[in-house]
């Protein structure tokens, strides 16, 4: 194990009518003029935006509303949500929504103190060191941004998908309420799933050894969601099942599985320039690349893809390596397959004529190398993208 520094300072409120809770949370943190931030007209038709508006309104609080924040969120949204903020003097943010609005938030927050352009930031050109505080109401569970510190924004011109990971990013709190879940889309729904699942095994799969403890943390985390998942397609309405995936999301990205590992990105890098592209959900896109790129670099530490094969995937080990360890990525893409998600190119709506594309802008935002599980350049990533094509 490698030694590490782990900082999660969020405070999570877990559970049933929590939202109640909003006004009283910003004003524990010191949010006095704060901005509302929101994805589409759903947290508007459910009621939950008034929920908040009126928790807000019984502690005095003052606010601002900014909404319309799509999937893979945009540096056009984030630069009106600085302007507006300097504007209206906010000294908080609260974002209500999934990753994509957590994320959002964040890049505003980050931004509005700085005199530079926020997407420095994501260039990596600047290191964040003063932001506003951020607070989560989570409706999807997916992304895990209610408990991480990282964030990820789509610059929209040149089409270019990129990250940063900062401690000051992590949110000061997170409301979390499984019944906020119920009606999400069952398409929606098996995306988080593939998300998280996605979060875990860029985890997971490691050469850093003597790793036991944060493996079992990973395969248990990874059991759950299995065992779930299946449920919650049939039965969207379970609190228990939501509430298991709910959490799961959070752990699977809130850094405790990563500790004491080196860990590898190199599927979520192929993926970005997916959702770039072609606009399509995160989880969709991971749900194709992580199996194509495990297919690639599994010879390069097999032991781990039979230990992933026969703890997650119950698969016995006959004595044979590559068998046992091809069974178990062909376990991960059934299971995706069985939650309706795309397993290839032409499922998600993916060119194999746009691979050049994908190539090139990767090449851009990743320097030309990406991974850590093997180390990849370009023509690796090229043949991981044909494997997804070919799949």
């Amino acid at each position: 194990m490698n030694s590490f520094r782990f900082w999660s300072p969020t405070e999570f409120i877990f559970g049933k009518n929590t939202v109640d809770k909003v006004g009283q949370l910003v004003k524990k943190y010191g949010g006095t003029k704060i901005l509302v931030h929101y994805g589409g007209q759903s947290a508007v038709k459910s009621g939950l935006l008034t929920n908040v508006e009126n928790s807000l309104k019984n502690e005095f609080i003052e606010y601002v509303k900014l909404g319309g924040v799509q999937p893979n969120p945009t540096d056009t949204m984030v630069y009106e949500g600085i302007e507006l903020c300097r504007k209206e003097n906010v000294n908080f943010i609260l974002a209500v929504g999934g990753g994509s609005v957590i994320d959002s938030a964040k890049a505003i927050a980050a931004g509005v103190s700085y005199a530079g352009d926020f997407w420095n930031f994501y260039e990596q050109t600047v290191t964040i060191n003063k932001v506003l505080p951020v607070a989560t109401i989570l409706t999807i569970a997916a992304a895990g941004s209610e408990g991480s510190m990282s964030s990820v924004i789509t610059k929209s011109k040149e089409g270019l998908k990129r990250g940063v990971s900062n401690p000051l990013l992590r949110p000061v709190f997170s409301i979390m309420d499984p019944t906020l879940t119920f009606t999400l889309p069952l398409n929606q729904t098996a995306y988080g799933i593939a998300d998280m699942m996605a979060h875990v095994m860029e985890r997971y799969f490691t050469q850093t050894p003597n790793v036991e403890l944060t493996d079992r943390l990973c395969e248990a985390i990874l059991l759950a969601i299995i065992k779930d998942a299946p449920v919650v397609m049939r039965e969207p309405g379970n609190y228990n099942v939501r509430a298991n995936l709910m959490w799961a999301g959070t752990l699977a990205h809130n850094g405790i599985c990563g500790v004491g590992r080196e860990e590898d990105w190199a599927s979520h890098g192929l993926e970005h320039e997916l959702s770039a592209l072609y606009d399509v959900a995160h989880g969709a896109g991971l749900a194709v690349m992580f199996p194509a790129w495990m297919q690639y670099v599994y010879t390069s530490g097999i032991d781990r893809f039979v230990q992933f094969a026969t703890r997650v995937w119950n698969i016995e080990f006959t004595g044979d390596k590559k068998e046992t360890a091809l069974k178990g990525i062909k376990a991960l893409k059934d299971f995706f397959s069985s939650l309706g998600l795309p397993v290839n190119f032409e499922q998600l709506g993916a060119k194999a004529s746009d691979i050049d594309k994908l190539v090139e802008t990767l090449k851009i935002n990743s320097g030309g190398q990406l991974g850590n599980f093997r180390k990849l350049d370009m023509n690796d990533a090229r043949m991981i993208y044909e494997i997804a094509a070919a799949n």
